[in-house]
């Protein structure tokens, strides 16, 4: 599906015109493939149009950790791109990389440009700044998980499509009947530690691990083998064997079956929408992640996901100004306001989101704006504003690794998460000798 605003129209509102030779090169390695990357193709070419004096070379570097490890190769290299996506789960190690990172807040003072941290919405402007509330990289495309809701699936299970899915305990009741239809994909999930891990702590207010999960110091310890924790794990294992969840890998693998209409309920990024409303040949909703009923604190806040760009070390004045430059342009309310509507990626700034709710796109468009609503309904805790840890990626293979043992039967969830545990804190502890 095309934009709904072309690249011309972009510039128009941005009130600029016509392309010219760039003289400054800004290279930019990022992650994106299929739709997203058609939409950050198309952000790219529009700058490069916008403006006389830059240029920015946009290139796919592999998934998240694939382009991650491409970015430190490169910088021990001394071949380091400007701009660099990283995950934010790779948020503690690049706060930790000396001398290959230059602060966003440093790069935009630097370049004279216009800068204003308060314009970002804080749920996710506090996640990637440092203690002293200095904005480190920029939040480029923050998700955060939600519910996808295959309506045509549960309709022809005898399921009205409108059925209350708020929490766990009526997730359970309507995967009792899918299958009992003969549905041979009830429920499955994306991003598994993300969601039913990470978020599921935020989200009712439990720690994920001690020091405010990270953010307090990196003397941190993980506790997310918890009771509530591990109940979720349990209910999910026994989903598994019950053939009412169907896991399919790690990362987003299983977003290709729930686009194909193959899954009722999918646990999957806001940013799903992109692939969704381009793929899916029916009806679809989005709704609230569930909680557990009868926990105190839930719903709290669920926790953002997706990456950020980190401007690297070691290049020109002219390229920092040229980056300070695109930033800038993908921080406008018009080009941020377009990016959300199209990717349900949040909106990064106030403004981006009001523009959006001034132009109607939530009312057109019904649960939309779940995302937004689930980031700031509630003033984030120490326990749920995040997740920053070292070694988090390497944390999240171990993190995997025993959830598919639980998922295959093969482990019961106090097992597992106690092993993920225990494992997960030798990582944090070689990561916080490295980095004293």
């Amino acid at each position: 599906m095309k934009s709904r605003i072309s690249v011309v129209a972009l510039l128009a509102a941005l009130g600029t015109a016509g392309a010219a030779q760039a003289q400054t090169q800004v290279e930019f390695w990022h992650a994106f493939t299929g739709r997203l990357g058609e939409l950050t193709a198309a952000q790219v070419e529009a700058f490069n149009a916008s403006q006389s004096d830059y240029v920015v070379n946009a290139s796919f570097k592999g998934n998240y950790s694939e382009t991650l490890n491409a970015g430190i190769a490169a910088f021990r290299a001394g071949e380091q791109p400007d701009i660099l996506m990283v995950f934010e789960v790779g948020t503690a190690t690049m706060m930790a990389a000396r001398g290959a990172i230059k602060p966003v807040y440093e790069v935009m003072a630097d370049a004279g440009a216009d800068f204003d941290p308060d314009a970002y919405i804080g749920s996710v402007k506090g996640y990637y700044t440092d203690t002293d509330g200095n904005m480190l990289s920029f939040p480029y495309n923050s998700s955060t998980p939600v519910l996808w809701v295959n309506r045509d699936a549960l309709e022809g299970a005898g399921i009205d499509p409108d059925v209350d899915l708020a929490t766990w305990q009526q997730v359970g009741e309507v995967l009792d009947q899918l299958k009992a239809a003969g549905h041979e994909c009830p429920m499955t999930t994306a991003w598994q530690s993300w969601i039913q891990l990470e978020t599921l702590s935020a989200y009712h207010d439990v720690p994920f691990a001690t020091q405010e999960n990270g953010f307090a110091g990196f003397d941190a310890e993980l506790v997310f083998n918890g009771p509530l924790q591990v109940q979720h794990i349990e209910t999910l294992g026994q989903w598994a064997q019950d053939g009412k969840f169907i896991y399919a890998g790690r990362r987003n693998e299983s977003g290709a079956n729930f686009r194909a209409g193959e899954c009722a309920l999918f646990t999957e990024s806001s940013a799903g929408y992109a692939g969704i409303k381009s793929e899916a040949q029916f009806a679809f909703d989005v709704r609230p992640l569930p909680y557990w009923d009868g926990v105190e604190a839930a719903p709290l806040n669920t926790i953002i996901g997706g990456a950020s760009l980190w401007v690297m070390e070691g290049q020109s004045d002219e390229e920092y100004k040229g980056v300070a430059a695109f930033l800038n342009f993908l921080a406008s309310p018009e080009i941020q306001a377009q990016w959300h509507q199209d990717t349900g990626y949040l909106p990064v700034t106030l403004a981006a989101g009001e523009l959006t709710r001034e132009q109607g796109f939530y009312d057109a468009n019904p649960g939309t704006d779940i995302a937004v609503i689930q980031m700031t309904a509630n003033e984030p805790t120490a326990n749920s504003k995040g997740v920053r840890l070292g070694s988090f990626d390497q944390i999240r293979t171990i993190i995997d690794e025993e959830l598919e043992a639980v998922w295959s039967g093969d482990k019961t969830a106090q097992a597992a998460l106690d092993s993920a545990v225990e494992r997960g804190n030798q990582l944090l502890r070689r990561f916080e000798q490295a980095n004293r």
